[in-house]
């Protein structure tokens, strides 16, 4: 829960940050390969099915129902509460966006790849994470 609160927390902040400091459709320089930007995310994974609010809320429901189905089938394995935190953390930070604004804020921009954010970050490594903890168990046996 520490880890999901963390997430949800943090990215809401920055997403927060980002509507009130950057005009939307404006860049900030921040690192020598990072800009900062506001752009509106209608659909899903770089815009992908935009304007289909209820297609996205069905997959993203589906997607965490599956997720949580599997921390509770599979809960005694070490580390597993991580990548859960942050697929879950991540899922929530975006859809309380697209309840409360009807699209995800994405702000991170980096050479030749989408904008993306926080709650993006973390579904990624929560993702690669999870991977990591199954496959951990499988080569234990």
């Amino acid at each position: 829960m520490l880890v999901l609160a963390l997430v949800v927390i943090t990215d809401q902040l920055t997403k927060r940050w980002v509507i009130d400091s950057i005009p939307r459709g404006d860049t900030r320089r921040f690192l020598p390969a990072i800009d900062l930007v506001h752009v509106e995310n209608h659909g899903v994974a770089f815009g992908v099915l935009a304007g289909g609010h209820t297609v996205v809320s069905v997959l993203v429901a589906l997607a965490l129902l599956g997720l949580l189905a599997y921390f509770i089938r599979h809960g005694d394995r070490p580390l597993l509460w991580l990548p859960t935190g942050l697929l879950v953390g991540g899922a929530v930070g975006n859809v309380l966006d697209r309840l409360r604004d009807g699209a995800v804020t994405d702000f991170i921009k980096l050479p030749l790849w989408p904008a993306f954010n926080l709650a993006d970050l973390a579904i990624t490594v929560g993702v690669f994470t999870l991977l990591y903890v199954a496959e951990e168990r499988a080569r234990a046996r």
